[in-house]
């Protein structure tokens, strides 16, 4: 049986809700973020970009979204 509270994890510093078992590249695809230029950290490590769709957050996770920005 599955737990039917929702998760909480700490996404760049600002805690959210989750109310559905979500991966990192649904987290981005919501957020509007998967794009080439993109890192995730998960609890301190990096998820490579291959494992966004199968890389599941928990309750308690930290998150870290990097968008690189180019510019001179």
């Amino acid at each position: 049986m599955t737990d039917p509270r929702p998760s909480l994890v700490t996404v760049n510093g600002q805690i959210e809700r989750l109310d559905a078992v979500m991966s990192v590249g649904s987290l981005l695809d919501g957020k509007a973020l998967r794009t080439r230029r993109i890192a995730v950290e998960r609890n301190g490590e990096i998820v490579p970009r291959s494992a966004f769709d199968c890389t599941w957050l928990n309750h308690g996770d930290r998150v870290e979204i990097v968008v690189a920005v180019g510019g001179g």
